[in-house]
């Protein structure tokens, strides 16, 4: 995992902000936003349909953005109150919005084509894999100590964490590895302060009944992680599509998510893929389950689905009925305008897109793709 002041993370997250901008004005609006972010400087840029889109402040909302992670010391060369910013954004390519914008909203076309998949297992509550579920936890619990306790005043807002996890039989058993790469100040960057960086790694991790005797932690394995953030390394939106989804564990198509509207369905159709996913392991129909959709740009349906259980199928139930159960529509509707009226993606509540943007999209109970409302309905269609 990465923390929400990586410079990737900070990127996804202006550009997910100004999604949330746009929609706010518009719940039709079409927004493919790309931030990048070095020493001192924050651009933005991408195609973007609103009304009302001369009243968005992105360059507000970027300074907003990156002041909610934390950088707030000129002196690091990346500040909300100091860095340069250039925007430009344009209009919505009329080509894309032929497919998309028709008269029957029923009838949308996808706003892109490609694969996405979706990915549950039962090893953890959440029904996600238990290395990227603890090395999002460990960095939630930093960035809270950060923010809320002086005591942590030398930890700054840039972070990684990686856990090696031990799997016997398909369960996870031990953890075996960790690593940790935490931004501190000069003054932080001492021994004693990695060791307390260990400490409260390990009193984290023991809850999970996975650490031993034998579990290995590096911390800051250079010796030194002061200069960080975007001074360190730039960092553009999109480029943590592994950290966003489930740690490798299952696959990808590839299409990234933050900062596009959700008629982009490398976005809309992962989410509502993760959705089906969930539930399918929810119901107790499978241990694990991974789904492929496909789709062509500008067409209302899915052209493929491929289920994978790995041999995890319970009563009776197969690969090729679960397929059959997507494509018939009547559990899952993988339809653009379908999934995104059934998971209110253009009209969050109690959420917004800003949320998904740090420390993954999935695992998370606050947002609609993770509900398990569909269990009862999916057993009876099966005949379970």
């Amino acid at each position: 995992s990465v923390s929400e002041g990586h410079p990737d993370k900070v990127a996804d997250q202006i550009s997910d902000a100004i999604l949330d901008a746009c929609l706010k004005r518009d719940k039709n609006a079409h927004v493919a936003c790309e931030t990048m972010v070095g020493p001192d400087v924050v651009v933005t840029m991408g195609e973007i349909t609103c009304r009302g889109w001369n009243k968005v402040d992105s360059a507000a909302i970027a300074r907003r953005v990156t002041k909610k992670i934390g950088y707030d010391t000129p002196a690091e060369h990346f500040s909300h109150d100091t860095f340069e910013y250039y925007t430009h954004l344009h209009g919505q390519s009329p080509d894309i919005a032929r497919g998309v914008n028709r008269k029957s909203k029923k009838k949308q076309g996808a706003g892109d084509q490609g694969m996405m998949f979706g990915y549950a297992t039962n090893e953890t509550k959440s029904l996600m894999p238990a290395p990227i579920v603890y090395s999002h936890e460990l960095l939630v619990m930093f960035a809270k100590l950060r923010k809320t306790d002086r005591k942590y005043a030398w930890l700054r807002p840039d972070a990684k964490s990686q856990l090696s996890v031990v799997y016997e039989d398909g369960r996870p058993v031990a953890i075996d590895t960790v690593v940790i790469s935490h931004q501190t100040t000069e003054a932080g960057a001492t021994k004693r302060h990695y060791a307390e960086i260990e400490k409260l790694a390990r009193e984290f991790l023991r809850k999970t009944g996975l650490l031993t005797p034998k579990t290995k932690f590096f911390i800051n394995p250079t010796g030194k992680f002061v200069v960080g953030g975007p001074c360190g390394d730039s960092g553009l939106t999109g480029r943590k599509i592994i950290v966003d989804t489930y740690g490798g564990m299952a696959a990808h198509g590839g299409g990234a998510f933050s900062g596009k509207d959700p008629s982009k369905v490398d976005r809309s159709a992962a989410y509502y893929a993760r959705y089906a996913a969930k539930n399918i392991v929810a119901a107790g129909l499978a241990d694990r389950c991974q789904i492929q959709v496909a789709y062509a740009i500008g067409v209302d349906k899915p052209v493929s689905f491929c289920v994978k259980t790995f041999g995890t199928a319970k009563d009776g139930v197969t690969n090729e009925k679960l397929e059959k159960m997507l494509a018939s529509g009547k559990v899952f509707d993988f339809r653009p305008y379908a999934l995104i009226k059934d998971l209110k993606l253009l009209t969050p509540k109690g959420w917004c897109y800003e949320d998904t943007a740090a420390y993954g999209h999935f695992g998370r109970g606050k947002f609609p793709w993770e509900k398990t409302d569909k269990v009862a309905k999916l057993r009876k269609f099966l005949g379970v």
